[in-house]
């Protein structure tokens, strides 16, 4: 059975149990004390990432890291309509790797903002802050457009795409960095079209509290 090594409130782990259940694929958590026993950077865990960072998966014995990554290969391992990562459209699958890079400016801006207020990550918040709303600005208008040609999801398809899950957690949990979605209304409206997909899963849990976290946390 594919492994999931897993922190619950990671986003980036997230967005691989949500698209795992979007799937129906089965499979199993390995739990990783991200904080605070940093395990993610202890020795056992830095023979199964160098990086020492989360998510990996192991399926089969075919070990991958970087969420990015992942979401591509599951939904080409496992899904049959071809539709989360459409290798068969260039154009299409062009747009979807495009929204996908786009991803990891939100996770370097948005993420980053919610480990400093809600871990007390040792950083500059307000940069964080900025640039995820300069991000976000772009990502309103874009959907704002593809609303008004008929669409609802990032790319040119009728459907959700891996880009869709790539974007999503740290966007609608950008208010726990301090980040509020008000401005944005497409922004909203599409995230509430992600709740709606069969399979969509809720992020449980809070983070702890406490005066202060070690700078090697980031994932």
């Amino acid at each position: 059975m594919l492994k999931l090594y897993d922190f619950e409130l990671s986003g980036n782990c997230y967005k691989v149990r949500l698209l795992l259940s979007m799937l129906g694929v089965a499979y199993e958590k390995e739990p990783i004390s991200f904080y605070p026993a940093a395990q993610h950077k202890s020795e056992a865990f830095l023979e199964i990432n160098p990086l020492g960072q989360l998510p990996v998966i192991d399926d089969g014995g075919y070990v991958l890291r970087d969420a990015q990554a992942i979401l591509s290969y599951l939904a080409r391992r496992y899904d049959t309509s071809q539709q989360w990562l459409p290798v068969d459209d260039a154009a299409l699958l062009g747009e979807v790797l495009q929204w996908m890079a786009f991803a990891d400016g939100i996770t370097a801006t948005a993420s980053a903002a919610r480990l400093h207020d809600m871990l007390f990550y040792p950083l500059d918040v307000e940069a964080a802050r900025a640039g995820a709303h300069r991000l976000y600005r772009i990502l309103d208008e874009h959907l704002w457009f593809r609303e008004a040609q008929g669409g609802q999801w990032l790319c040119g398809a009728a459907h959700p795409t891996v880009a869709d899950i790539a974007c999503f957690p740290y966007v609608v949990m950008s208010e726990d960095g301090g980040i509020p979605l008000l401005n944005y209304p497409a922004i909203r409206r599409w995230t509430d079209r992600v709740k709606r997909i069969p399979g969509f899963v809720v992020m449980s849990g809070v983070f702890p509290t406490s005066p202060a976290a070690p700078a090697t946390l980031a994932v």
